[in-house]
C-alpha cells in the first residue's frame, strides 16, 4: 500500500524520518529548478490579478476587499467566498470585462 494512502504509525514515521537526507533532497530540488523541471503553481487570485495587470492594492480595491484579504487568497492561507470566487473566475477568463466595470 502506498504511503500516501494510509496514515503512518509514530514508529513508521520516525523510521522514515531517520532514513531521510534532507540536505540531499534540498540539493536535488535546487538542481531540478535550475534545469527547468520545477513548476510554479499560481492561486486563482494571482492568476486573476495578473490577467488584469493590476497591482495588489488596485485589484483589492476593485474587488472591494482589503489588500490583506487579497494576499491571504493569493498565498493560499484563506479561501474567497462563493461570490468572490465567481468574480475571480470572470477576471481570469475575461479581464477586460472586470476592468470595464471598475471605477477610475
Amino acid at each position: 500500500m502506498p504511503l500516501k494512502s494510509r496514515k503512518l504509525s509514530q514508529h513508521d514515521l520516525e523510521a522514515l524520518e531517520a532514513r531521510r537526507d534532507i540536505g540531499a533532497e534540498i540539493l536535488q530540488s535546487i538542481q531540478d529548478m535550475k534545469a527547468g523541471k520545477g513548476k510554479v503553481v499560481l492561486s486563482p487570485a494571482v492568476e486573476a490579478r495578473t490577467a488584469t495587470g493590476l497591482s495588489q492594492s488596485q485589484f483589492a480595491r476593485l474587488l472591494g476587499v482589503s489588500v490583506r484579504t487579497l494576499q491571504g487568497w493569493e498565498q493560499g492561507r484563506k479561501q474567497p467566498s462563493g461570490a468572490a470566487r465567481t468574480l475571480l473566475a470572470i477576471a481570469r477568463s475575461n479581464p477586460k470585462a472586470v476592468l470595464a466595470v471598475s471605477t477610475p
